[in-house]
């Protein structure tokens, strides 16, 4: 991998990462697209630290609070139905899912699982979801002739089954296309949480899972064409790219609807299997590098 890929595959999970429109499946298609090898998982999942290290500053406050409550309930029973306590344990909770799945699927995540078919088809799919939840929030707030607004849930509401149906709906970003937060706060939203509820427990969510999973491939980022330092440069950017999109995000979703990243993903999986039928791109291009 050049300097160049590193800086643009860099640029690309900044900007992707936060979206719902798939960060790996972003970095699979621009390697595709350009006629690059497939970064890979190892290179996604570290990369990603980059990104998560803009949640962790972004969400700093909230993070501290969280932590230490959690901490402070271990002693204090007392502490346990503190809500920041609470959300400590509901963020445990949520990443039972996708570390167990993320193990157990780990040989078909690096391998057919990139399949840019499967990633055209899961683009697609979830876009639809996203627009159908999406749909049903802004029905419930705005109400309608002969229907009333329905207040939306908060995360001084999410228990401990909700909490896992958040974290499943992460383990489907193991498969690229779905993307993290695509399908969090789907999730969310049919669960009845309001757009800045459900993208901010996707956000610290996905804390602990991909600082894991970028750990646990730091053994596998010199192996192939992927090398230490265009790596570590690529999460530099996408740590700085990451952390501008958050904050554009947040203040985004409180007015927004979800929509056009819906029209994006629809269109984008449509576009790509009209490109493998025709055969201007294999369904496995880049990929012999490995």
């Amino acid at each position: 991998m050049s300097w160049f890929e590193s800086f643009v595959l860099g640029l690309v999970q900044g900007l992707t990462e936060f979206l719902p429109i798939s960060s790996s499946a972003h970095l699979r298609l621009t390697a595709a697209f350009a006629g690059w090898n497939d970064p890979g998982a190892a290179f996604t999942a570290i990369t990603q630290i980059g990104t998560e290290a803009a949640v962790l500053i972004y969400f700093r406050k909230d993070i501290v609070r969280i932590v230490s409550a959690w901490f402070r309930s271990l002693t204090n029973r007392s502490m346990r139905s503190d809500h920041d306590a609470q959300m400590g344990w509901l963020v445990i909770v949520g990443s039972i899912p996708i570390g167990v799945l993320g193990v157990t699927f780990k040989d078909q995540i690096e391998g057919p699982f990139r399949d840019l078919r499967l990633i055209a088809t899961t683009l697609i799919v979830m876009g639809i979801v996203l627009g159908i939840a999406d749909r049903l929030a802004a029905r419930d707030e705005v109400g309608g002739k002969h229907r009333a607004t329905r207040e939306r849930k908060s995360l001084k509401e999410l228990g401990v089954k909700d909490g896992l149906i958040f974290g499943f709906c992460q383990a489907l970003a193991l498969i690229p296309g779905v993307s993290r937060s695509g399908a969090t706060i789907s999730g969310g939203l049919l669960m009845g949480y309001t757009r800045e509820a459900a993208a901010r427990y996707s956000f610290l969510l996905a804390i602990p899972a991909v600082l894991a999973s970028g750990v646990f491939e730091l053994k596998d980022a010199g192996e192939g064409h992927v090398s230490w330092g265009p790596t570590i440069f690529a999460t530099f950017i996408a740590f700085g790219v990451g952390y501008a999109v958050i904050a554009w995000f947040m203040k985004f979703i409180t007015t927004k609807s979800f929509m056009p990243f819906v029209i994006y993903r629809v269109l984008l999986g449509l576009l790509l299997f009209a490109l493998v039928a025709t055969g201007v791109l294999s369904p496995h291009a880049g990929e012999s590098a490995g």
